[in-house]
C-alpha cells in the first residue's frame, strides 16, 4: 500500500483507548507567507514552484480535520495541506519544525515550501510530495539517521524553539485532532525548561480541567526533587522531532526512513524516546542510536520521566484511561528520590 505525507494514521491504538525557514545561529527570517488570491496555492504553484501547468489535484487521505492533496505539474508534483478553520500560525509552526530538520541533512523530512491564509478563511501549507514505500523503515537506518539529526541539529540560545507549537494526537473515536500547546521559550537550563513547560504546563492542565490536584501537587514534588536524576552529564540542546510516534515514521519508496509531522523543539536528545511505548522502537534501533549518540549514566533512570510528558499529555487529551500510568510514575520516582 502506497501512502502519502500528510495523511493521518487511523491504525494504531492502545487497548481500549487511542494511541496515541532553518535553523542556524543567526536571527530567524519569517517562513515565507503568501498573499490573498482567488487560489494562492495555484498561485505558488504556476510562479514561485516553476510550474507552467498543474496537470491534476488527488485527494490523499482521509482526513477530518486537515483537506490533503496531491498536485500534479509539469515541474513535479507538491502536497498541499488545507484547514478552512485554523489560520496560518499552526502550519508555521510545521513548517519551521520541517525546515529545521530538512536543514540537518540527515533523516528524511518533506521540505516546506509556502504557508498563508486562504481567502475566504482557513490557512494551507504546500510542501515536497514524498511517495511512501509499502512499509515502515528499517529499525537501524531509523536509529542511526535519528541519532544524526540529534548530532546536526544544535543552538546557540539554550532549550526551546523559536516558536510555540502543538503536541497531539488524532483521536480515531472523535474523528478530530487533539493537540495540547507546547510551549517554547528559550531557558538555559535543562531541568528547569522540562520542569516548567513540559510536565508543569501538563500538571497544571489537568488541574484546571479535572480538578485533580493528588496528581498536581505529587507532580511538582517531583519536579522540585528530580535533579538527581541528571547529576554527571552534560545536557546539549538538541533539534528533536517532539511527537515521534508510529503514526509519524514511514519509509519512502527506496526504504529510506521518513518522520512528518513534528512538535521540535531543541531538548535533551533523550526526550525524544518519551512516546517510545506507542513508536515500537526495537532493539536494532536503539543499538544504531548508541553507536552515533553514546548512552549516558543514568539513561535507565530518566526513561520513565520522558515518557511522564506524554502519558500527562494523553491523560489532557483522552482521559482518565492515562491517569493511571501518569500517576504511577510519579510515585515511583518520589520512592525513588525520597521525596
Amino acid at each position: 500500500m502506497v501512502a502519502h505525507v500528510g495523511l493521518i494514521s487511523l491504525s494504531v491504538s492502545l487497548p481500549s483507548m487511542p494511541c496515541l525557514p532553518r535553523i542556524g545561529f543567526t536571527k530567524r527570517r519569517p517562513f515565507p507567507m503568501a498573499a490573498l488570491s482567488d487560489d494562492p496555492v495555484q498561485e505558488w504553484i504556476l510562479t514561485e514552484g516553476k510550474a507552467t501547468q498543474i496537470t491534476g489535484i488527488r485527494p490523499v487521505g482521509g482526513g477530518c480535520i486537515n483537506l490533503a492533496n496531491r498536485y500534479d505539474t509539469d515541474a513535479g508534483s507538491f502536497f498541499v495541506k488545507t484547514n478552512r478553520s485554523i489560520g496560518p500560525p499552526m502550519f508555521e509552526a510545521e513548517a519551521i519544525g520541517l525546515d529545521a530538520m530538512y536543514e540537518t541533512r540527515t533523516i528524511r523530512v518533506p521540505k516546506p515550501f509556502k504557508v498563508g491564509p486562504l481567502r475566504n478563511g482557513g490557512s494551507y501549507i504546500i510542501m515536497e510530495y514524498i511517495e511512501f514505500g509499502s512499509s515502515r523503515s528499517n529499525q537501524s537506518v531509523l536509529g542511526r539517521k535519528l541519532a544524526e539529526m540529534h548530532k546536526a541539529g544544535k543552538s546557540d540560545k539554550g532549550f526551546g524553539f523559536p516558536v510555540n507549537n502543538t503536541v497531539g494526537r488524532f483521536n480515531v473515536n472523535m474523528c478530530c485532532l487533539c493537540s495540547t500547546p507546547q510551549i517554547n521559550t528559550w531557558c538555559s537550563d535543562w531541568i528547569q525548561f522540562y520542569g516548567e513547560h513540559r510536565l508543569g504546563y501538563q500538571l497544571k492542565l489537568a488541574q484546571d480541567q479535572y480538578g485533580d490536584s493528588t496528581i498536581y501537587q505529587r507532580g511538582q514534588r517531583l519536579i522540585k526533587n528530580m535533579a538527581p536524576l541528571f547529576e554527571d552529564i552534560v545536557i546539549e540542546p538538541c533539534l528533536l522531532h517532539g511527537d515521534l510516534w508510529s503514526g509519524n515514521i514511514t519509509s519512502d519508496k527506496n526504504g529510506e526512513p521518513v518522520i512528518l509531522d513534528p512538535a521540535c523543539y531543541y531538548g535533551h536528545n533523550e526526550a525524544e524516546f518519551g512516546m517510545s511505548w506507542c513508536a515500537g522502537f526495537g532493539g536494532s534501533f536503539y543499538t544504531s542510536y548508541f553507536e552515533v549518540m553514546p548512552k549516558r549514566p543514568g539513561f535507565e533512570k530518566r526513561r520513565d520521566l520522558y515518557l511522564l510528558y506524554h502519558y500527562l499529555n494523553h491523560y489532557n487529551l483522552f482521559g482518565s484511561g492515562y491517569r493511571s500510568s501518569a500517576i504511577s510514575i510519579i510515585d515511583d520516582y518520589l520512592r525513588m528520590l525520597n521525596a
